[in-house]
């Protein structure tokens, strides 16, 4: 686990590139200008230190990040991995604000639920591999062995069962449905959900799962996951209707002339000399 300032840190670094590169300032250069500004008592500086020169190789950075497992979690490194592989359809934009979104909820000592669940929405918003991505999630030292072996089971059951059922029976509301609030009978497996999550996921099943996570966040609080953001293309298309428009007047100026008597063909030229009003008969 990374100390508050290194979080923190490592926010800025992904609000800086989702700031930057729409701009099309160049990834290395946003990596420079961040290693600059960053404290130099963190271990950032060096982080894109490692990260710059592997682009300069390779021309990625996720197997960069992925040999500084000590610093990036396994899931940052899967999604830069989407980000980055060619023709895929996760734009590196929307990876760079869910990171900049999970590490911020990470600085303000999240619970082990809300986590997991902003991750896993991250996965079902953008479309990304099941398997790979709660593959990544369970290898993160952030959730101890309980939580580390369910996600494995989700990895295995998600589309067969459903996600708010899974949900619904490791939490302190099924148990209570089940033994009693009072009952001091052992849990036959590890209790994760409160008695909130317990109680949403039971209204929410049979449900999409998105309106499970949308609830979550209007009742307890939880991180939303930043949403795709649509390509901007106004300044291209006034560019576009600019030179257009500097076309349909040269073409009326010219139809304007034609009116008055003639077009004068020797203004096109550069040097007017070469064609002289009264030339010369050619010598026999």
């Amino acid at each position: 686990m990374l100390e508050r300032e290194e979080l923190v840190e490592q926010a800025y670094l992904y609000k800086m590139l989702g700031e930057r590169l729409p701009q099309g300032i160049p990834l290395q250069a946003v990596l420079e200008q961040v290693a600059d500004e960053s404290l130099a008592t963190t271990k950032l500086p060096l982080a894109i230190d490692y990260l710059l020169s592997e682009l300069r190789h390779h021309g990625v950075m996720a197997s960069a990040m992925a040999h500084l497992n000590h610093y990036f979690t396994p899931f940052q490194t899967y999604l830069i991995a989407e980000a980055e592989e060619e023709g895929g359809r996760f734009d590196i934009r929307t990876a760079v604000d869910v990171l900049r979104c999970e590490v911020e909820f990470r600085a303000t000592e999240p619970s082990l639920a809300g986590l997991f669940l902003f991750q896993f929405e991250t996965l079902c918003r953008n479309r990304l591999s099941y398997d790979k991505g709660l593959e990544a999630i369970s290898r993160d030292s952030f959730f101890d062995a309980s939580w580390q072996t369910w996600i494995l089971i989700v990895r295995r059951q998600i589309g067969i069962v459903d996600f708010a059922d899974m949900v619904y029976v490791r939490s302190q509301h099924y148990y209570n449905r089940r033994f009693g609030e009072d009952s001091e009978e052992a849990p036959e497996q590890p209790i994760l959900f409160e008695m909130k999550e317990g109680k949403i996921a039971w209204a929410n099943r049979q449900k999409d799962p998105l309106f499970l996570f949308a609830a979550l966040q209007r009742q307890l609080g939880y991180p939303e996951v930043p949403r795709p953001k649509p390509f901007d293309d106004t300044p291209q298309v006034t560019a576009q209707l600019s030179r257009r428009m500097e076309q349909l007047e040269g073409r009326i100026q010219l139809l304007e002339e034609e009116q008055r008597g003639g077009i004068d063909l020797a203004k096109f030229y550069p040097n007017k000399s070469a064609f002289p009003d009264n030339p010369d008969p050619p010598a026999d």
